[in-house]
């Protein structure tokens, strides 16, 4: 028999747990399933200086035990656990079954499941995620003020992070594959006229150097197959992100990259009594601060949803 809740929020992270907090204030009495990264990508972020609230700086899990915290306090079940599939129903009773086996109902689902960066699929790049290795030059670059760092990517992404670590850093070597970047012809001459930034054409990583940090860049030439070791202490993966949305797929619109489409100025999808937060649904920001502000939105959209639909079967 399945469990019927009122609302059902789907992953945490900052959009997740700030719903959370507004549902239950409001009296919602919310359901949030962690999923497979409780706490979302934060929880791999050593240090966070700029979210507000946090003037001497946070690190990334203890940041997101407080959100956790606060949307307990307000009565939020926050549970383990993975949403295998979902049946969304417009207007109706949205069915998800978690963990491919315990079936909840409810009239209104808040997604905020986030999305993953994608890597290059080094070892070293893990060991030494939140070490040297990150995703986010805007999250992290200010840590590697007056140093060198290198980013890898040739789309708008690798572009945008190279030339806002070039106002930072002392030097930012991009790491280019091709003879050739991706990027749209106005951020490609925003590189190529950044003179503290190097590019390596026809390039792609072979190792990142440093036992406990980056300490360097290991480079391969694929023309020549020439090895060059570049002494960085920042090294920034800029290939692109991927929202976690696969289970909403031919329910939900999505764009082209697999972002969940809302209705401007709100979180509605397509789907009434559905609403999408965070990363999941932006793929511009992707900040803490902005996830946690949709995560808002989306509280507020699915207490007004209720109440009319409330007020509607009353009527």
């Amino acid at each position: 028999m399945a469990e019927k809740v009122s609302v059902l929020i789907i992953g945490s992270g900052p959009a997740g747990y700030s719903a959370a907090i507004y549902a239950a204030r409001a009296g919602l009495k919310p359901v949030l399933y962690q999923g497979m990264q409780p706490g979302g990508q934060l929880t791999t972020t050593n240090d966070v200086e700029n979210y507000p609230g946090y003037p001497k700086g946070i690190t990334g899990p203890e940041m997101m035990e407080d959100f956790k915290a606060q949307a307990e306090r307000f009565g939020t079940d926050i549970r383990y656990g993975m949403i295998t599939s979902v049946e969304l129903n417009s207007g109706g009773v949205h069915k998800a079954i978690v963990d491919e086996e315990h079936e909840i109902e409810t009239e209104a689902v808040i997604i905020s499941t986030g999305a993953s960066a994608k890597w290059l699929g080094l070892e070293a790049e893990q060991r030494l995620n939140g070490s040297g290795v990150s995703a986010c030059a805007v999250c992290d670059g200010f840590f590697y003020r007056g140093l060198d760092v290198a980013v890898v990517g040739a789309g708008d992404t690798a572009a945008e992070e190279a030339t806002y670590l070039a106002k930072l850093c002392k030097k930012v070597h991009l790491i280019v594959r091709r003879d050739e970047m991706r990027a749209s012809l106005i951020m490609q001459n925003r590189v190529k006229a950044t003179p503290n930034i190097e590019i390596h054409w026809n390039s792609v990583t072979e190792d990142i150097l440093g036992k406990t940090e980056v300490e360097g860049v290991r480079i391969k030439n694929t023309i020549t197959n020439e090895i060059n070791d570049v002494a960085v202490k920042g090294f920034f993966v800029a290939i692109g992100h991927k929202p976690n949305t696969d289970i909403f797929k031919n329910q939900l619109i999505l764009d082209n990259a697999g972002y969940i489409v809302t209705e401007k100025g709100s979180t509605r999808t397509n789907i009434e009594g559905v609403f999408a937060a965070g990363d999941a649904q932006d793929n511009i920001y992707r900040q803490a601060v902005t996830s946690a502000g949709t995560g808002c939105m989306a509280a507020l959209d699915a207490e007004r949803y209720l109440a009319a639909k409330e007020s509607h079967v009353m009527v």
